[in-house]
């Protein structure tokens, strides 16, 4: 099975509300869709947003990225060379992790085709149905408390609380939100780096001394800023996870090593795909420091790959985010893994399992 070509599409798929964080407001999936074809007739599929304020990749940089830089390096390779065809797609160009992890996800995607099996089962195995929290985006209370009450009505038991606009407000958020649910669902905290560790320090000592209970708290401070991320981690009782803070195996050493925080986040658009999200969990699992897979606004072609790896590393990725999919108002997905809410199946069709991308618009090859 021998790559013969890559194709690029878009895919738009609004949302049922719009998400709101601290960094941004979004109301509609725009994502950059990966069809690398075969000479034995087989596609695989991956798929990246534009994050531009996560990490700086926008549409036009994606599709730049992988026409020019990654595409010329993957024609005539055979799909069996896993780790050739990685290494090349990350020596492609610096940073670009969108543009990376799309295509790295479509290659997983054949080599699990090639030999006729889910990838969760070519990674090693697992139980393949997980549950996902739901995020409450960052709005008025009144709102708020509603969205994370029709949540639980539908099933979720974990509810991501969007805050890091006003301190004061956001600490009256989720005591409201606390008081709402009566314990019906674990609260988990998004500060999305809204505030500063000393302001994170407050919030947080403020809200465990009112009695609620949080899971975790999400990337209170800059992604740079490990030494407050630290602080706000020998500060307070709830256990605090990194997310923006770190992208590669490297940073998680050093964060580990730093007893920076205690819970890691991955996502394969951080990661540049699956090679390196492999590497995070297997290094966060020899020192025991649990993590989470989470995504950034996409359908269920890239969260696909996201549960394929959850499910793998079950042992050590013990909290899962994937509520993009349950975001949108349709799923352009035919095939693959099936997302109901707040359970997620994986289907035994071999590789990702997604036979059609509904609504693709496809983009015609640029002339640089």
């Amino acid at each position: 099975m021998k790559i013969t070509d890559i194709e690029l599409g878009m895919l738009r798929v609004p949302l049922k509300t719009p998400f709101k964080t601290a960094l941004r407001t979004v109301d509609t999936v725009e994502d950059v869709v990966v069809l690398v074809r075969t000479d034995s007739g087989h596609t695989g599929y991956g798929e990246a947003p534009a994050t531009a304020v996560i990490t700086g990749d926008t549409h036009g940089s994606i599709i730049e990225a992988i026409d020019r830089f990654i595409k010329p390096r993957l024609i005539g390779q055979e799909v069996a060379n896993l780790n050739r065809i990685c290494a090349l797609i990350q020596s492609s160009m610096e940073r670009n992790t969108s543009a990376k992890a799309a295509v790295e996800i479509a290659v997983y995607d054949l080599w699990a085709q090639l030999h006729d099996a889910p990838l969760y089962r070519i990674l090693g195995g697992g139980d393949p149905v997980i549950t996902t929290d739901i995020t409450i985006s960052v709005d008025y209370i009144d709102k708020m408390v509603a969205d994370s009450l029709s949540a639980i009505d539908r099933g979720f038991e974990s509810l991501k609380i969007k805050v890091g606009k006003d301190i004061g407000l956001d600490i009256e958020r989720v005591k409201a939100i606390h008081a709402a649910v009566q314990g019906r669902a674990l609260l988990r905290l998004d500060a999305n780096q809204g505030w500063t560790a000393k302001q994170a320090v407050h919030a947080m000592r403020s809200l465990e001394e009112a009695g609620v209970v949080l899971e975790l708290l999400e990337q209170p401070v800059k992604a740079a800023d490990i030494s407050g991320l630290k602080y706000v981690t020998d500060r307070v009782n709830t256990p605090v996870m990194a997310d923006e803070s770190v992208f590669n195996p490297g940073q998680v050493f050093d964060l580990i090593q730093q007893r920076a925080a205690d819970i890691i986040n991955i996502k394969l658009m951080k990661t540049g795909g699956l090679s390196n999200a492999i590497r995070i969990a297997d290094i966060a699992a020899i020192y025991g420091v649990p993590c989470m897979i989470g995504c950034m606004i996409e359908s269920s072609i890239s969260v696909a790959a996201a549960v394929h790896l959850a499910v793998a590393k079950s042992e050590i990725i013990t909290k899962v985010d994937l509520d993009g999919p349950s975001l949108g108002q349709f799923n352009p997905v035919t095939g693959g893994v099936h997302f109901n809410e707040s359970e997620i199946t994986i289907s035994d069709a071999p590789g990702l399992g997604i036979t059609e991308v509904r609504g693709l618009e496809m983009i015609k090859a640029p002339r640089w």
